[in-house]
């Protein structure tokens, strides 16, 4: 039987080896569980850090593969075990955001190229020209600020979609929702974000003019 081989991390795996590792912990040898982790630690460092905020990121990985090694028992091994953990990092990116106070860059350490960012988003009327705008590099400290004051469910969705640049299908793969749940829940999350930035627009306007 020739095996499947997963090559996302650029060295070639042979999906039956990690089948054979889960066998192995499942049967009491739970000391295997550390090749798992060595051999996927920088596939979940990837996701976790364009997720969470640099400080927090060892943190949130450490709780990817607890909560990996808690659930392995219905990991149904019909995906690579590549894909299952890479659910459960974004998820775990999820619970994150839930339990995360809102962090607020204050806005008067907002830059005149930052406002400049908020009037091309506002007027970005495509979905290409919008997600041209939100990774525009120079705006990134602002859009963190902006998606942190979003709900976990529409920072995850932006992020997967117009950051990390998935489809709506991978995305729903994800996060476990339907295909139809992540356009809706994108749209809404749209809007969101724009609200949010036309406020602060405005609100910039106003101290403008007193």
């Amino acid at each position: 039987m020739q095996a499947t081989w997963s090559t996302r991390l650029g060295v070639q795996t042979p999906v039956s080896d990690d089948l054979e590792i889960i066998h192995r912990v499942l049967q009491g040898e739970i000391d295997c569980f550390a090749e798992l982790i060595a051999r996927y630690r920088q596939h979940v460092a990837r996701i976790v850090t364009r997720h969470v905020p640099g400080d927090r990121v060892a943190e949130v990985a450490h709780d990817v593969f607890v909560r990996a090694y808690g659930g392995l028992a219905g990991f149904a091994g019909q995906a690579p075990f590549e894909h299952w953990l890479s659910s459960i990092a974004v998820r775990t990116c999820y619970h994150f955001w839930r339990a995360m106070r809102r962090q607020e860059l204050p806005v008067s350490a907002l830059t005149e190229e930052h406002h400049q960012w908020m009037e091309q988003v506002l007027a970005a009327e495509s979905d290409d020209r919008f997600r041209e705008q939100v990774k525009r590099r120079e705006a990134a400290e602002l859009s963190q600020w902006a998606l942190s004051h979003l709900s976990a469910e529409n920072r995850l969705v932006l992020t997967l979609l117009y950051l990390d640049g998935h489809s709506a299908r991978e995305a729903a793969g994800l996060l476990g929702w339907s295909v139809a749940k992540v356009k809706v829940r994108a749209h809404r999350a749209r809007q969101t974000l724009r609200k949010l930035l036309r406020d602060e627009w405005e609100r910039k306007d106003d101290d403008t003019t007193q």
